[in-house]
Order: C-alpha cells, then structure tokens, then sequence
C-alpha cells in the first residue's frame, strides 16, 4: 500500500491528512500552540492532587491545576506512584500522585488520567502499571514470539513493553535502542516526581502533528508533504533528532499560486467528513449521527436503481455501504459504540456475506475496531476505541 500525509497550517489549525493509495484514510486537527502542558495534551504527565473520591461510581476526580479536575478510575489506585500520603487507605483526598491524561476532554466530559503512565516510542511503547511483554497482532507470527523471546529479560523489571506494528521493518538492535531510551526517560520522571510540587507538569507531549507522524504506520511511506516553512522546520529538527531516515521524504510544498489544500481537495474531503450525509458511487447514502452514548449510521437505497432482484440490489448497496462505513468510521474518528443499520436482507448466506465482507474492511483500521454482532433488530454493532476526540470536536474545540 503507498502511504503519503499532508500537513497543512489553516485557520488557526494544523491540519494533518493520512492518504493510502491517494485516498484521504484519516484526518487530524491540533492546535498550533506549542506548549502541551498548558493545551491538556493526551499523553502528559502531572502531579495531581486528589480532589473528591466518589465511591458509588469507583472514580476520583484530580486536579491537574488548580480548579481543572479530571475522572481517575480507582482501580489504577495500586499502579499509581504516589508522591505525597495524607492517610493510611488506598487512595485519599489531598493525597498528590503523578497521573497521565488517557483520554481528552469531550463536550460533556472532563479528560481521563490513569496512573498507569505510559512512554510511547516510534517502536514501542514502555508502561509503568501493566508489566506484562506484549506484541503487535498486526506483526507476523514468527516475528512476535522472536520478539517476546527476546524481551524475556524485561520479566523482572517494574514496567512491561509493548511492540508496535512499526517495528515490522527495522533491526532488533533499534528497537532495542529505543526501549533503553525509554527505560531511561521512565526512570528520570519517577526519580524526580517526589521534588516537584503539585500541578507539574512532569512530561509534556509534542503538539498533536508530531504525535501524528510518531504514531503512523509508516511501511509504504512514499512522502510526508508540508505547505507551511515554519512547521517544515520543525518537523525536520523533529526527524534530524528522532527518525534522521525519514528526513529524505520530507518535501516543502510551497506554490502559493495552486496551494496544496487544492492540488489534493483536502479542505473538500474535511467538509465531507462533517457532514451528516454521505452519498455511495451507486446512488444509495448513509446518514451519519453521533449522540451522546453511541453513533448511528443508516443506509438508504437512494437513487439506487438496480438490476436483477430486489435481494440482489440491496445485497450491492450494503456492500458498498459497508466499506463506505468503514473508511468514515476512520476519517471521522467515531468511537465508542456504533450502530449500523443496513439495508434488511432475506437470505442469512447474504447476511453472513456483508457481516464477513464488513469486518475484512474494518480490521484495516490501525485503531481496535470490533464487529461485535447483528442484533434481532438487524443492527449491526461495532465498538471502537477510544484515543483522540471525534473529527467534528477536533474541528469545533481549535
């Protein structure tokens, strides 16, 4: 597959598009601010402080400024690090301890910290709560039990590792690299924590198109195009220090006469993907409308006007629907649980078929992405989880 992202600079907005063989596959909207620990990045770390503990739900709330509380699960309250004890149960308030932001704020919702801190590499990432050595399923076979054998030794340390997809094409001795890099990074933080006073912010991720660049599977890589010298220059200093190979696929687009976001129709692929509508090649369209506990996607035949039997036209439009479904779940960054109702068929071979056919296409989602089952109702049900807020937030929160 030939991969290719974009990285444009547009009202007030950094904006990055992650193309696969020339389709736009993802879109990702951060701010231009630089500093993460005033932007409540995904990913920082903080000495927060305990503010109210409500046992009937199992949550805390924790201040990682003064008057900014975040949710905190208690059941992380055994991988926490603690840098101040005000009594003798597991967790109390005014208690200090060092949590990372795991999920951003939403609308209704405040940001989601966890004390089990996490050190992402390009290829992979080292966690402080879950010791276990774990391996990308995306990887071969073969190549994940080498890998759990050759991280053996990490067994007895106090963090686990996990192996990411990206470390498909490189050499064990670089992973190897970038694991002690990690180690390191890991043992400076916890070693300093106890020092700091409350509200630090003890590591600040990079603004979210360095995220972006970190996090993307980058086999088939063919070239990473920016349109802005200033965010060109950083992504460079951002490659020389970090990925220097990838420095040679680096390209400044700068024709202001024919501006990039024309050359590819990006800014007309970002108002598509807001949109409630979407029409398929064949007339039919879904209708795309997230609420507040779950997405719901429905199929209409349209102008869909097929040939052969009614079974057979709309056996075409669910197909079509499902791997339109697919790319927009994606595009959008929907999470969560997502209901889909296609189209009714009669015949339960032509029902197994799309089901078969649906989750193909879902699972080239980088992001877990379940098909769960078809309800009595004939919905379709998917769960996806949850890492950065929904296209439309990210769009509307900048």
């Amino acid at each position: 597959m030939k991969r290719k992202i974009l990285i444009e600079k547009a009202e007030g907005q950094v904006r990055t598009f992650i193309l696969e063989d020339d389709k736009i596959a993802e879109i990702h909207c951060s701010s231009e601010q630089e500093d993460g620990a005033k932007d409540h990045r995904l990913g920082n770390i903080y000495v927060g402080r305990v503010k109210n503990i409500v046992p009937n739900i199992g949550a805390a709330f924790i201040e990682i400024e003064s008057g900014f509380n975040c949710y905190y699960d208690v059941k992380d309250v055994s991988m926490t690090f603690f840098t101040k004890k005000t009594g003798k149960k597991p967790l109390c308030i005014g208690d200090e301890l060092v949590v990372q932001i795991s999920k951003e704020a939403s609308r209704t919702k405040v940001p989601t910290v966890t004390g089990n801190l996490s050190f992402t590499g390009r290829y992979a990432v080292l966690t402080h709560g879950n010791k276990r050595i774990g391996v990308s399923s995306k990887l071969p076979r073969s190549m994940r039990e080498k890998f759990r054998e050759q991280l053996g030794g990490y067994q007895e340390e106090n963090f686990g590792i996990i192996v990411r997809t990206n470390a498909k094409n490189v050499e064990f001795a670089e992973v190897m690299k970038e694991i002690e890099s990690l180690r390191e990074q890991y043992r400076q933080l916890l070693s300093a924590a106890p020092y700091r006073t409350c509200f630090s912010c003890l590591r600040s991720s990079p603004p979210g198109y360095i995220t972006d660049l970190k996090n993307v599977y980058m086999d088939g890589m063919e070239e990473i195009i920016v349109d802005d010298r200033e965010l060109y220059t950083r992504i460079q200093s951002y490659f020389e220090k970090e990925s220097p190979e990838l420095c040679r696929i680096l390209r400044l687009y700068d024709n202001p006469d024919f501006p990039l976001c024309k050359l590819y129709g990006t800014e007309s692929a970002l108002k598509k993907a807001l949109q409630e509508r979407v029409w398929l090649r064949h007339g039919g369209y879904l209708v795309i409308q997230p609420t507040e506990a779950l997405t719901v996607i429905d199929v209409n035949s349209g102008k869909h006007t097929g040939k052969g039997s009614s079974e057979e036209s709309i056996m075409k439009i669910n197909l079509e629907a499902a791997e339109e479904a697919a790319h927009q779940i994606r595009v959008r960054n929907l999470s969560g649980i997502i209901l889909i109702d296609f189209i009714n068929l009669e015949q339960p071979e032509n029902i197994s078929t799309l089901l078969r056919e649906f989750r193909a296409v879902l699972e080239a989602d980088p992001v877990q992405t379940t098909l769960v089952d078809i309800t009595p109702l004939n919905l379709v049900e998917i769960t996806r989880k949850k890492v950065y807020r929904p296209l439309a937030e990210q769009v509307e929160g900048i």
